[in-house]
């Protein structure tokens, strides 16, 4: 059975929602004085790329940005489990008393986020962690939320999200998949 597509951002609407959600980071923020993004592999780490870019445009600043594959905290595959490759995590700074900004594109269970904020910790003790995530779909299974949301798109749990950027070989759109 063929799953239907529906779509809900398309190119020019989620270069909008970069922009809103740089603008909320600076805000809140009030700046980016010790500023840094951490994307979560694979889609955050674009959209964390995206919002690099767009800091510069806004302040002229280059924000630190690093990479984080949280493969080995998850914590939804059996404890002796062989686990899946892991991809290199790349964060080449510290992260003592930095304000980091996790990136992913899309928030769900908040498993996700728990394992990245598991592994930004072994790392050292930022002033604070904030989330910021393309859609946030609903159904949690921790209590985490998102500081900066580009949009909430409710859905069920047969229902699928996914982003795509160009520099990850889609076109730039997110869609909502029904199967």
């Amino acid at each position: 059975m063929e799953s239907q597509k529906a779509e809900i951002l398309d190119a020019a609407a989620m270069k909008r929602v970069i922009s809103r959600i740089a603008y909320e980071i600076l805000e809140k923020n009030k700046g980016s004085q010790d500023l840094a993004l951490i994307g979560i592999f694979r889609r955050g780490i674009v959209l964390a790329e995206r919002l690099k870019q767009r800091f510069f445009e806004i302040e002229g600043v280059e924000i630190p940005i690093g990479v984080l594959d949280i493969t080995r905290y998850r914590d939804d595959l059996p404890r002796n489990a062989k686990l899946p490759e892991e991809n290199e995590t790349k964060i080449p700074f510290s992260v003592e008393n930095k304000k980091i900004v996790l990136v992913d594109d899309v928030l769900y269970t908040g498993r996700t986020v728990r394992a990245a904020i598991e592994a930004i910790m072994e790392l050292g003790r930022p002033a604070k962690i904030e989330l910021a995530v393309m859609i946030d779909r609903g159904h949690r299974e921790l209590p985490i939320r998102a500081d900066y949301v580009g949009k909430n798109v409710p859905t069920a749990k047969s229902e699928s999200i996914r982003v795509e950027f160009d520099e990850a070989g889609g076109r730039e759109r997110v869609e909502l998949r029904k199967d």
